[in-house]
């Protein structure tokens, strides 16, 4: 996506402006790596990256990453990967609006230190389970083939 585009948080328009190269480039090893993950499972959909979700009547968002139940349609795990130059959006503002949803799985995903930051909802919003950074590994339960070191997710080079 080498356009800006918008998001809308309750009513109010964000024009995000497009990502760089890095991000591009850790967005699509994670998509790979999820879609890699889900080869067997029917039970989840994959997302296109930062499709369009509507959250409610005046929430319209664009996360990096979107898995969906593939009988509902609702969402079970999103991705944020932050941009060092308008990163509140994304750390603020959808964070809080994940957690008034209750969104089972989140993960904000920080090129600025390389680390990743996983929550899993709760009956008092999203509780954080870990920071991850260096050879510790990103995994998920619900995608029992997703393991990836948060060091490889990070790496400058291109998948060979």
């Amino acid at each position: 996506m080498s356009e800006p585009y918008e998001e809308i948080v309750e009513g109010e328009t964000y024009l995000r402006m497009p990502p760089g190269d890095r991000h591009e480039l850790i967005c699509s090893r994670l998509h790979e790596l999820i879609a890699t993950s889900l080869a067997d499972t029917s039970t989840t959909r994959l997302l296109p990256r930062r499709s369009v979700v509507q959250i409610s009547s005046g929430t319209i968002v664009r996360p990096d990453v979107a898995l969906v139940t593939a009988a509902t349609g609702k969402i079970w795990l999103l991705a944020e990967i932050i941009s060092s130059d308008d990163h509140r959006p994304d750390t603020v503002m959808k964070k809080q609006l994940y957690e008034e949803l209750n969104i089972p799985r989140l993960w904000m995903v920080d090129p600025r230190y390389d680390n990743v930051e996983v929550y899993h909802g709760s009956q008092y919003g999203l509780m954080l389970k870990g920071i991850l950074a260096g050879k510790e590994m990103l995994t998920e339960p619900l995608l029992p083939t997703l393991k990836v070191t948060i060091a490889d997710l990070f790496s400058e080079r291109p998948k060979e």
